[in-house]
């Protein structure tokens, strides 16, 4: 290529319309010749033998030389251009490559300690970007290689810079094909580990919820949360259970329980309910010699029930504050019912309920003389008076009805003193004492 560019020398020479050297002629002449490159100008240079023609050939010559220079020229810049472009693309495949290994090594490192770590990222988006960045560079590659075309079209690149630029092109090409493989399997292979730890991970907080649920619904040592009863063996004052929750101002109520006793005299107090103010607010009690007594607001109704020969005995008592009327049942049949109970009197909301012990304060100063000795399950309360036939059906064990405003659940029982708390399934255990 150098050849080319060898440095022109400008002569000066005068004649008579002849090369140098000849006379009979007039006019100036400029005669070009080549001089070796490093050639020191300053010293006189034989002209003999060099002497050019100025043939319309010779002209034509010398401006396809000045074409072909000026096309040389641009396309070393365009090469200059292309050299730099293509060493970006390197650099940038590289970065590509290098981030792609360290994204996988980490997920892969990642799986491997932990498979109820966190999700890990999605790779799609990395590897849609990659993808797009390949693309890019394809884009920008056919880019290049179309305008190299057009440039050779106007001019004559030499055959070896011309070959290897295409050889430096298809390798380029070749490598970016082989990373876009690579990205997609490495895309496959991360979405399948990704699938497999969301499918682990669904697993395992599937199974957790499963067990969530089963606690929930048992939420205690028993078969099932109100297959429990409270054991209460000894009349002292210390012994007892208590209601988590309180109650709602009411007009109306049913109370229905499992009672279980042959403690005698009487077989003491299965509930009570204080209020502030008022520590017989509600109170079922058989105290001495004395029958089964309801109070309300401290008022008094004697019941006509007999629970104390040791077996399982379905109490319910309702009562509603229009009149006052109350009613009694022992498994399932009504045995009495009166009124002028505390009438037009609301039960009072915010007490506590306590269970084998009556109360001279809320929630305490407790009479053992007063206390419950036996067994007792199922203890339910509703806002309302509820139907004989849905009393019956639970005395039946033909039906179960948890109490809206007080269900007999594990979770809402505490036992204090010794009490305890113990598996029993009722209607089992009641056809055994019968």
């Amino acid at each position: 290529m150098r050849a080319l560019f060898v440095p022109l020398l400008l002569i000066y020479a005068s004649g008579s319309g002849k090369v140098a050297g000849a006379s009979g002629a007039k006019g100036n002449r400029f005669v070009c010749t080549a001089v070796p490159a490093g050639t020191d100008l300053s010293c006189p240079v034989d002209t003999s033998g060099r002497v050019q023609s100025t043939s319309p050939q010779e002209e034509e010559l010398r401006n396809i030389i000045i074409q072909l220079r000026e096309t040389i020229l641009q396309q070393k810049e365009t090469i200059v251009s292309q050299q730099g472009t293509i060493k970006e693309l390197n650099s940038k495949l590289a970065r590509c490559e290098a981030d792609a290994k360290s994204r996988g090594s980490a997920r892969r490192k990642d799986y491997s300690k932990n498979t109820m770590g966190d999700l890990p990222r999605d790779p799609t988006e990395t590897v849609e970007q990659l993808g797009k960045t390949m693309q890019s560079l394809k884009d920008r590659l056919e880019s290049l290689e179309q305008q190299l075309r057009a440039n050779t079209s106007g001019g004559t690149l030499p055959n070896d810079l011309r070959d290897l630029l295409k050889h430096r092109l298809t390798d380029l090409e070749s490598q970016l094909l082989t990373r876009v493989t690579e990205l997609e399997e490495e895309k496959s292979q991360l979405y399948n580990e990704t699938t497999a730890h969301r499918q682990r991970t669904e697993n395992t907080l599937n199974s957790l919820l499963e067990r969530i649920t089963e606690l929930e619904k048992s939420n205690s040592a028993f078969k099932s949360p109100e297959d429990f009863k409270v054991s209460l063996p000894l009349r002292t004052n210390y012994l007892y259970g208590r209601i988590k929750k309180s109650l709602p101002e009411m007009y109306a109520f049913t109370v229905c329980m499992w009672l279980k006793s042959s403690a005698s005299p009487g077989i003491g107090t299965p509930f009570s309910y204080g209020v502030p103010g008022q520590a017989n607010e509600i109170v079922l009690i058989e105290w001495g010699n004395s029958p089964m007594e309801l109070l309300v607001n401290d008022k008094v109704a004697q019941l006509p029930l007999s629970v104390s020969d040791g077996r399982w005995h379905h109490i319910c008592v309702t009562w509603t504050t229009r009149d006052g009327f109350w009613e009694a049942y022992q498994d399932g049949e009504r045995l009495g019912t009166g009124e002028n109970l505390a009438p037009w009197h609301p039960i009072k909301p915010g007490g506590v309920i306590i269970l084998g012990q009556e109360q001279d304060i809320v929630g305490g100063r407790f009479d053992a003389t007063q206390a419950f000795v036996g067994e007792l399950s199922h203890f339910n309360m509703w806002d309302r008076v509820l139907r004989p036939i849905d009393i019956s059906a639970m005395a039946n064990c033909s039906a179960y009805m948890p109490g809206n405003v007080v269900p007999w659940v594990d979770v809402n029982v505490e036992v204090f003193g010794g009490a305890t708390k113990a598996a029993l399934e009722i209607c089992e255990d009641r056809l055994f004492d019968s």
